[in-house]
C-alpha cells in the first residue's frame, strides 16, 4: 500500500470503527464502544511498556507477541478476569479480519494472530438467588410512591424477562404490547430480538409506571425505564437501583441476599429457577437469548438442588453396593506409603 506506514494503524482502525463495523458487519453500537476500549488500552500498553506512542505504532508493530504481551500486561498489571481478556481478543481477532481484505500483503501477521485462542476460563460457581430471596428483593420498593412503582416495574421486568442489563436499559416504550397475550421485544446481541411473554405480575405493575408517567401518551421510540431526570436509565443506574433494593433485604433476611448482587445475578436467578422447575433447556435458550444451547447448560451443570436430588433418587440402590475397604489391601498401602521415598 502506498499509504505511509506510520499512519496506517490510524487510518484503518478509524475505518474499521465508523465504517466496516456499523455499515458491513451491522454491529452495535454498544460492541463498538467495547471494541473501541480495547484499542484504547492497546495505545496504553503500547505507551507505558513499549515507549510507542500512538502517531509511532504502526499495523506492523501488532505482531502476535506484542499480544501476547498485551495479555500477561491485562492479567497481571490491570488484574483483568480471563473472560475480560477473551473480550478483547474477541475485538483484536475482529480487526485483523478486517485487515486480511484491506491489507493482503499482511496475511501471514493476521493469520498468526488470528491463531491467538482464547484463554479457558474456570468454571465458577453461579451466582443467583433462591425463589425465596427474589421474592424478598422485589417486596423492597415502596409502591405506596411514584418512584417506588417505577423500580418495583423494573426489577419485577428485570427478573421475569431474564433480561441482559442493556436489554432493559434499551428498552423503549414502542416495546411493550398489552394487548393480549402481553409481551415485550427485547433487543440482545448482534441486534438479534426475541418476544418474551409478559406474566400478570410484571404486566400490571408496567401498566401502572407507564401511567403515572404519562408513558401512554409518547412516541414509541421514548426510553422505557428513565431516572428523576427524565434521562434513559444507564448500565449503571439499574445496578445501582438493584443494588440499593438488595441492601435494603439483606437487612431482613442476610442468608437470602448474596453480598453482591447485579443486574447478571438476576438474570442467572430466572435461568435456575426455570431449570428447577424442570422446564426444557432449549426453552430457557430461547429466553435469555443465547445462540447456543451449550451457554445455556451451564445452568444445569451447576445447579446443586438438582444434583442432590439426583443422588437422593439413586441412594436405595447405591446403598446396596459394597464398597472395598482399601485399607485392608496392604501391597496396595505399602505401595502408597513408600510412594515418593527414596
Amino acid at each position: 500500500m502506498s499509504r505511509n506506514n506510520k499512519s496506517d494503524l490510524a487510518y484503518h482502525l478509524s475505518r474499521f470503527l465508523s465504517v466496516y463495523l456499523p455499515g458491513q458487519r451491522n454491529v452495535s453500537e454498544n460492541t463498538i464502544l467495547s471494541y473501541k476500549d480495547t484499542f484504547k488500552l492497546i495505545l496504553i500498553f503500547a505507551k507505558d511498556e513499549k515507549k510507542l506512542v500512538s502517531n509511532q505504532l504502526s499495523i506492523s508493530d501488532l505482531s502476535r507477541s506484542f499480544f501476547e504481551e498485551f495479555f500477561l500486561w491485562l492479567k497481571v498489571r490491570r488484574k483483568s478476569s480471563v473472560s475480560t481478556c477473551n473480550q478483547r481478543l474477541g475485538a483484536i481477532h475482529a480487526f485483523f479480519i478486517y485487515l486480511q481484505y484491506e491489507m493482503p500483503e499482511a496475511a501471514i501477521q493476521c493469520q498468526k494472530v488470528l491463531a491467538i485462542r482464547t484463554a479457558k476460563a474456570p468454571e465458577g460457581q453461579i451466582n443467583y438467588l433462591t425463589v425465596e430471596g427474589i421474592a424478598l428483593l422485589l417486596a423492597q420498593p415502596d409502591i405506596t410512591t411514584k418512584t417506588g412503582r417505577r423500580d418495583a416495574a423494573l426489577l419485577s421486568l428485570l427478573y421475569d424477562s431474564g433480561a441482559r442489563v442493556q436489554e432493559i436499559v434499551d428498552l423503549t416504550v414502542g416495546d411493550v404490547r398489552f394487548i393480549s397475550p402481553a409481551t415485550v421485544k427485547l433487543t440482545g446481541k448482534g441486534r438479534k430480538t426475541r418476544i418474551i411473554p409478559l406474566l400478570s405480575g410484571p404486566e400490571k405493575l408496567l401498566k401502572v409506571y407507564m401511567k403515572d408517567y404519562g408513558l401512554e401518551q409518547v412516541s414509541g421510540t421514548h426510553p422505557l425505564f428513565c431516572n428523576r431526570s427524565g434521562v434513559k436509565f444507564t448500565r449503571a443506574g439499574i445496578a445501582y437501583t438493584l443494588k440499593k433494593y438488595a441492601d435494603m433485604a439483606r437487612k431482613e433476611s442476610p442468608n437470602l441476599i448474596p453480598v453482591t448482587v447485579t443486574p447478571h445475578c438476576i438474570r442467572h436467578s430466572k435461568a435456575m429457577h426455570l431449570l428447577q422447575a424442570d422446564v426444557n433447556l432449549i426453552y430457557i435458550r430461547d429466553l435469555l437469548g443465547h445462540s447456543d444451547v451449550k451457554t445455556t447448560e451451564i445452568y444445569a451443570r451447576a445447579d446443586t438442588t438438582l444434583k442432590r436430588q439426583a443422588l437422593e433418587k439413586a441412594s436405595p440402590k447405591l446403598q446396596q453396593l459394597q464398597y472395598p475397604k482399601w485399607t485392608d489391601d496392604d501391597a496396595l498401602m505399602d505401595w502408597l506409603n513408600s510412594f515418593g521415598k527414596r
